[in-house]
């Protein structure tokens, strides 16, 4: 009888943004380099892919929205739900004008997408590429918790 392997289980976790793989079977720990920035272009069909060491950070989806000047935020969805959805309502009066305007500025234009599993690939909505003044070329830097989308320089 043949002296098989037991196939490698691993699990991927992402903590101070580093990658931390968990190899079960033997017991090992490896550390691999974090990635905070990537550079690529647009399809004809304004799809974005996403580098394959991140995919597993939008396993729970994807949520693109205006950021906070000519750039474009992309969020994991279960941080856009845990902790954006719950700073935007934070305000414990309906009239605070900041959390209003806050509010406004994240929610409009937003878009919610699954991340083709396939390609590791979303589509990013023609309005907010022309509100990010972003053609083709986009560059992507992480911004703690979720990334920046911008022209290309």
């Amino acid at each position: 009888m043949a002296n098989k392997k037991s196939p490698l289980k691993q699990t991927i976790t992402l903590k101070n943004n580093l990658y931390k793989i968990h190899r079960i079977n033997r017991g090992e720990e490896h550390i691999v380099a974090s990635v905070d920035y990537f550079e690529r272009r647009l399809d004809d069909k304004r799809r974005l892919t996403i580098p394959s060491e991140l995919r597993t950070e939008f396993i729970s989806g994807v949520v693109l929205t205006r950021g906070f000047g000519r750039y474009l935020h992309l969020y994991p969805k279960d941080i856009w739900d845990g902790e954006v959805e719950t700073a935007l309502s934070a305000s414990s009066s309906i009239l605070d004008e900041k959390t209003a305007d806050v509010n406004v500025q994240f929610r409009r234009g937003k878009t919610e997408a699954e991340l083709d599993q396939k390609q590791g690939r979303i589509t990013i909505e023609q309005h907010l590429l022309d509100y990010a003044g972003i053609g083709r070329d986009i560059e992507a830097v992480r911004a703690g918790k979720y990334w920046r989308l911008m022209t290309s320089e």
